[in-house]
């Protein structure tokens, strides 16, 4: 029963094979390994983008960093949710790699950006030398909420941001599980929506450790923005010299289509967890978009729960001091690709038992 988080999972078995199978002799590195070659022609085919270009890092804080920081200036603007990963879980990162960048927060239901107050944000944004320029939208999808952007909404936020000159960033840790909840192309969700860079996660659905930054329009605004990207990976610390155990997890990744099938795994048992919950009378407090999801019930169920060895967070914080037994407390449950459906009915019937 651990639904603290998808991160803590372990890595599935054909993953840690391509591992094995990398590690056996000698291969250049800082990307010039042969797998690599592979993994650029396979995200390009998926995406359905023959001139994109490719990167890979080990972490999504440096995915999500360093892909804003090619596309801004330091006195730039990045527009995110008030509760986008990036502002509430990466230490000021995206600021710190893009120079002092500014992070300007937006409001919209299950975190999600409503798009009428982005583009009355960015209408109303002072121009003068005083003050940040607008530069780049951020979105998170899956949503720190767990909601999921459709492609018609990631669509709207995406055209208000390129009539004003911006483009656009996905945060893609839960990609996948995005995707195949929302039943369309990689394409679909991203260039053909209007997105011009994605962090394409991995950690968060099987991976050991690697990210993709996948720049769609590479020449944008003139600018050799691959070259840039480059650069800052070196420059921040994260070109790995044994580049090919990170090509070697991603093509794993990529090949017969596991990290579609990872996450609909992850999905479907959340699907199950989000039906016992409401049939338990627990109250969901946001709308459920993939493979994360936010509860409310007693604390003598969760007290139940915590004693049968479950693990999941608080959220957003413990319960007061005093609480009685029926105090409704909220927490945060997220699937992963090796949930099976005994941990959810063992969750489950757990909880029904103690309310």
């Amino acid at each position: 029963m651990f639904f603290a988080s998808d991160n803590t999972s372990g890595v599935p078995d054909p993953i840690l094979a391509a591992l094995g199978r990398a590690n056996a002799g000698f291969a250049m590195g800082y990307g010039a390994d042969a797998l690599m070659d592979r993994v650029r022609a396979s995200i390009r085919a998926t995406f359905e983008a023959p001139e994109a270009e490719v990167f890979l890092v080990a972490t999504g804080t440096a995915a999500n960093s360093l892909a804003i920081a090619t596309q801004v200036q330091p006195w730039s603007a990045i527009y995110c949710h008030r509760h986008a990963h990036i502002e509430e879980d990466e230490c000021n990162a995206p600021e710190f790699y893009a120079g002092g960048a500014k992070l300007t927060l937006l409001d919209g239901t299950d975190a999600k950006i409503d798009a009428d107050a982005f583009e009355a944000a960015i209408d109303a944004a002072p121009g003068g030398v005083h003050h940040a320029q607008p530069g780049i939208l951020s979105l998170t999808n899956l949503t720190e909420r767990g909601a999921r952007y459709s492609v018609a909404e990631i669509t709207r936020l995406a055209a208000i941001a390129h009539a004003h000159g911006l483009p656009v960033h996905l945060d893609g840790a839960r990609f996948a599980n995005a995707l195949v909840a929302e039943g369309c192309t990689p394409a679909e969700m991203t260039w053909r929506a209007g997105v011009d860079v994605l962090s394409f996660g991995g950690t968060k659905n099987g991976l050991m450790g690697v990210e993709a930054v996948v720049l769609f329009d590479p020449a944008r605004g003139g600018t050799n923005r691959a070259w840039e990207f480059e650069l800052r990976r070196k420059r921040g610390g994260h070109l790995f010299s044994k580049h090919r155990y990170l090509s070697a997890q991603m093509d794993a990744y990529l090949t017969d289509d596991l990290w579609l099938s990872l996450a609909r795994t992850a999905n479907d048992r959340a699907a199950r967890l989000e039906s016992g919950l409401r049939g338990a009378g627990a109250r969901l407090v946001h709308a459920r978009g993939g493979n994360m999801m936010f509860a409310e019930f007693p604390l003598k169920a969760h007290a139940a729960l915590r004693a049968a060895g479950a693990m999941y967070y608080d959220w957003p914080a413990p319960p007061p001091h005093g609480a009685g037994p029926d105090h409704p407390h909220q927490c945060r449950l997220v699937t992963s690709w090796s949930t099976t459906e005994a941990h959810v009915d063992q969750f489950i019937a757990t909880l029904t038992a103690a309310l």
